[in-house]
């Protein structure tokens, strides 16, 4: 099984408390997508595979940052707020945590599934709480390939949260996976666009409705 959550290193955590602090995007073709309530979309393209790379920044009202990090940990109620989840569990292998994770696509699409590791830190960054969360596509035997589902063998994720002074959140986001298959461009465009941030719109919604447990 590889790469599992020992494979996050102290330097990934601190790149993404930075970012937050101060944005990291020249030096590279990063190019604004969208713009809307109050989120930042930018997206890089890959050469390698063809696909983007997203990098999201923004503030999230009335969503403390303790919260916003148990509620996005939170898997179970996910499955509540989250229309695209289909199935979404977690499982003890080899002694780490392994999220597995399948996402509903639009007809007549193959839904698509992850297998991932993840690790959640609080850190003291230049004098700021910051709560961090890593996650990266894994491969381990206990989750074999469904038929009809194809399996997302590149994912990979930041989240980094701080208080934006107020009640509300200071997020910065960066994603890419590789869905496979033939994906059309709308559907790629309208998930970059509108897929996030309705997401975190979402999100704050099954902040202000979680009852921890």
């Amino acid at each position: 099984m590889e790469p599992g959550a020992g494979a996050f290193s102290e330097e990934q955590f601190r790149e993404a408390c930075a970012e937050l602090q101060r944005p990291a995007l020249s030096g590279a073709a990063w190019e604004l997508l969208v713009e809307t309530q109050g989120i930042s979309v930018y997206r890089l393209l890959d050469q390698q595979t063809g696909l983007y790379a997203y990098k999201v920044f923004g503030v999230l009202e009335d969503c403390l940052p303790d919260l916003l990090a148990d509620v996005y940990m939170d898997l179970a109620y996910r499955k509540q707020w989250d229309q695209y989840v289909k199935e979404l569990y977690e499982k003890e292998c080899n002694g780490e945590t392994v999220v597995y994770w399948q996402v509903k696509y639009p007809f007549p699409m193959s839904n698509r599934d992850y297998v991932y590791v993840r690790q959640r830190r609080e850190l003291d960054f230049e004098g700021r709480k910051v709560h961090v969360i890593l996650a990266q596509s894994t491969s381990e035997p206990q989750f074999p390939e469904k038929s009809g589902v194809i399996r997302v063998k590149q994912y990979k994720q930041s989240l980094a949260i701080q208080s934006d002074g107020k009640k509300g959140s200071k997020v910065f986001m960066y994603y890419f996976d590789n869905p496979g298959g033939q994906i059309p461009s709308w559907v790629v465009n309208w998930a970059a666009k509108n897929g996030v941030p309705n997401f975190l719109k979402d999100m704050v919604k099954a902040c202000q409705n979680y009852r921890r447990t």
